[in-house]
């Protein structure tokens, strides 16, 4: 079984269903969690992905999104 350690930015945008641009667009805007560029693909790190939700988790509705 091999562990995944990076996600490409097609995977992300899946596991947060949301678009390919819209990631691109958060990372011009300095959003999003830490990426890596080598040799023009963009990898996350999946600890700075699983970091960057853990923060943006809310126990109680009253709570600002």
């Amino acid at each position: 079984m091999e562990i995944i350690k990076h996600l490409n930015v097609y995977q992300l945008s899946k596991r947060w269903g949301v678009s390919c641009q819209t990631l691109q667009n958060w990372r011009s805007q300095g959003r999003g969690p830490a990426y890596i560029k080598l040799g023009g693909r963009v990898l996350y790190r999946l600890l700075d992905v699983e970091s960057f939700e853990a923060e943006r988790t809310h126990t109680q509705t009253g709570q600002a999104a």
